[in-house]
């Protein structure tokens, strides 16, 4: 999968060849799954197609799970992920416009037993949701959705909004549509990076409202420029993939954007700090 990062693949293959692992490798960026991508999928379905990539950890969406699910209906589900090797980081997004909404949010985080709820609360809601962050010891990453978002259309509008609030309280950049607010994702990233807990990657054909997700590397976001900064701020949260696109079939799609993530990574990795790949 590594081959579809045009242009890396000789530059890795020698890498790999001469360089053994270092102990200045930079801390391994770490890579997840957004339940969307498997919107029209089985639990089965998205967990096969989760070892066909060889990815292991992710962010489970109400498509998997509904909110108002059992306790036991919840237990089954998470044990057959959990059986299946793969371990589930988060939820989310869950959008939160009543305080019935936060606390089903919170007692379904903590019954599926993450520490993260991705999400987006109105703003009327965010002192409630900092008092349920405290009391549960579960992390709030604030999703930005893009120009048609009312409330949180770009990372900056998530920033100002939780700055001042309880430190877990943060971020879940979404690439795909920060870029679509005409704003590069790697200097959101740099700027707000204190903050930014899980991020939403994927690529769209330009910086506008109207840009439309794809695979990596086909669009219009610097990915190069974005893991740099990534390693060079050392950034401990996942990157999840989020296809978007052909979601009766998103294997093919997502395995080019999981390849041509690798391969950036193992590239800017290898040129960077001579070791070979980085990336869980």
């Amino acid at each position: 999968m590594g081959a579809a990062a045009a242009g890396f693949t000789p530059m890795l293959s020698n890498a790999r060849a001469k360089q053994p692992y270092s102990s200045n490798a930079v801390t391994a960026l770490k890579l997840g799954i957004a339940g969307y991508t498997f919107s029209q999928s089985t639990i089965p379905q998205a967990i096969a197609m989760m070892q066909r990539v060889n990815i292991k950890t992710f962010s489970l969406k109400d498509i998997q799970l509904p909110l108002n699910s059992t306790k036991e209906k919840i237990e089954e589900v998470v044990n057959t992920f959990t059986q299946a090797g793969i371990s589930i980081y988060a939820v989310g997004v869950i959008y939160m416009k009543t305080q019935q909404d936060v606390d089903q949010a919170f007692e379904y985080a903590k019954m599926v037993g993450v520490e993260m709820i991705v999400g987006s609360p109105v703003y009327d809601l965010l002192p409630y949701a900092e008092g349920k962050v405290k009391q549960y010891n579960i992390r709030l990453a604030i999703h930005n959705h893009g120009p048609e978002d009312p409330v949180y259309p770009t990372p900056g509008d998530v920033y100002e909004h939780i700055r001042k609030l309880d430190s877990r309280m943060g971020l879940c950049l979404d690439i795909g549509h920060t870029q679509r607010d005409n704003i590069s994702p790697a200097d959101a990233f740099a700027k707000y990076h204190d903050r930014i807990m899980d991020m939403h990657i994927k690529d769209v054909t330009k910086a506008a409202k109207e840009g439309k997700s794809l695979e990596l590397g086909r669009g219009v976001i610097d990915i190069p420029a974005l893991v740099k900064v990534l390693y060079k701020k050392g950034y401990a949260g996942y990157c999840s993939f989020e296809h978007e696109i052909d979601a009766k079939d998103p294997l093919p799609g997502l395995a080019e954007c999981v390849g041509y993530f690798k391969g950036v990574c193992n590239t800017i990795n290898t040129n960077t700090h001579t070791t070979s790949i980085s990336i869980e």
